[in-house]
Order: C-alpha cells, then structure tokens, then sequence
C-alpha cells in the first residue's frame, strides 16, 4: 500500500494546505481516494503532485463533515468512473456549536441528491475488493462525545448532538498488517480499533492513519489517550489535521517514533 496525502491542514513548498484531509492511496491493483478536503485545493495539489485523479477506481467518505466532502463536486467532474461510498447515516444535516452560536459543517447541501448516481450506501462491513473494506461506525451511542465536542445534527427538526453514525474506517489488508484509515476518529482511537479488531479477529494492526479531533482538548485527555495508545500497541500512528499541533506535540513526547506528522505531500508505505 502506497498512500499519498493530499490534502492536509499542513503545506509545503509546492502545495498549499487547507483545513480539511484528502488521501490518495494505491492498493494491489486499485486506486482508492479518501475524502476530498474542503475544496478543489486536493485536485491542484495532485496535479502538482503529478497525481491523475481520473485514475481513482473508488472514492471513501469518511464522514459528512464540509472539510472532508466539499471537494465532491470537482472530484465527479474530474472522473467519470468511480463511484464514492457513504455511510448510510450521511445526511446533510451536521452543525457545529460554540456557546449559542451554530454553523453548518455537513456536505454541502444538494451535493447528494445531484451525484446519486455516483453515490453508494454502506450499512455494514462491505469488501469493496480483495483486502479492502469500509467499516461503519457509531452504533454505539456516542452522543456525548459529541455534546462535548460541540457537534451535533438535526433530527426531526430538533438539534441533538452527533453520535457519529455516519463516520466509517477503511480498512486496508497488507504484507505488514491490517491499516485502519479513520479521517478525524470522532468515537474514539480506542473505540475504533476496538470494533476494527471485532471484525478482523486474530489480525495484526500495523497502522492507523488520521486525525485524532484533539484540537479543543485538555492536555490529560490527550495524556489519556497516549496511555491508551501505547496499550493498544499499534506500530505506527499517522496523524494530523484535526489533532492540532498542541495535542501532537504531547503525543509526540510520549510515543516518540510510533507517530509521525500528516502533511500535504507526505507519502506512507505498508
């Protein structure tokens, strides 16, 4: 597996970044792009890049956050062959809160119902081919972990906060082990892996790519989940965009080489 980050809040020299994750990654004899970031930004970066988005066999939402699914659109233009999978949960209806004010965060509206046709639901664990599987999330309820987030979606005309029904990992089989993509792990890393290793028994976790939403954290959660981090024995933590430089920089102290910066341009091999 070869993944190449596209978009990330961190640039470089060549490409710009933006606030918001998009991961183009090559797996056996496929092409697969995880969300699109926040705008076009992911498509000129990868022509710098010299990366051919009309290659992409699948696309991956990993939620129904605007940072992740706002560059839907020019992605359906740029290719006219790879549908992208949703949760079934995905609705146009995420908000974000702080103090008494709320702001639209979800997929830009009328996206989904303009490209249904390039638009797939998962409700389940789905192979989208040998070795690679998108797994749902949420069914558990994590509604206070939104509450305490400050992120919440409305339901039957009332805001309540987000469970995260609508996040979902892929899940990439390697040489080296199972890779877990998660692109802002709203339900928890622990959380996570947990369900990853319910439904891939006996497997190896070699990997585990994605923000970690620490940005608005106290520094003992994020000491917390470094402890837990380390229990979980994952060999390597690829992360940025929503963990935030403070977060990473306390990760950074506790796991050392375990962890390694996302940033635009960064290729990561397993």
């Amino acid at each position: 597996m070869l993944a190449k980050i596209l978009v990330d809040n961190i640039g470089n020299n060549e490409c710009k970044g933006e606030w918001g994750l998009a991961v183009y990654i090559s797996h056996k004899d496929k092409i697969i792009l995880l969300d699109t970031g926040a705008s076009s930004r992911f498509r000129d970066n990868a022509l710098k890049m010299g990366i051919d988005l009309e290659k992409v066999d699948f696309g991956v939402l990993s939620h129904a956050h605007y940072d992740h699914a706002d560059g839907l659109p020019c992605f359906f233009k740029i290719n006219a062959k790879a549908d992208f999978y949703l949760s079934e949960e995905c609705k146009e209806n995420c908000y974000g809160k702080r103090w008494i004010f709320g702001k639209y965060i979800g997929i830009k509206r009328g996206v989904m119902k303009e490209f249904s046709s390039r638009i797939k639901y998962v409700s389940e664990k789905t192979e989208l081919y040998k070795d690679a599987y998108i797994l749902p999330h949420g069914e558990g309820d994590f509604s206070h972990i939104g509450k305490k987030a400050g992120l919440f979606v409305k339901e039957n005309r009332k805001t309540v906060p987000d469970s995260f029904r609508h996040e979902q990992s892929l899940i990439l089989r390697t040489e080296k082990g199972l890779v877990i993509l998660n692109s802002c792990s709203h339900i928890g890393v622990e959380n996570i892996i947990n369900e990853v290793r319910e439904a891939f028994p006996d497997e190896k976790i070699a990997a585990y790519i994605g923000g970690l939403h620490l940005y608005r954290s106290d520094e003992s959660d994020v000491l917390s989940l470094a402890d837990t981090m380390k229990k979980l024995g994952i060999e390597k933590i690829y992360t940025g965009h929503c963990t935030g430089e403070k977060a990473f920089d306390i990760l950074k102290n506790e796991l050392g080489d375990k962890l390694v910066q996302l940033k635009v341009g960064l290729e990561i091999e397993a």
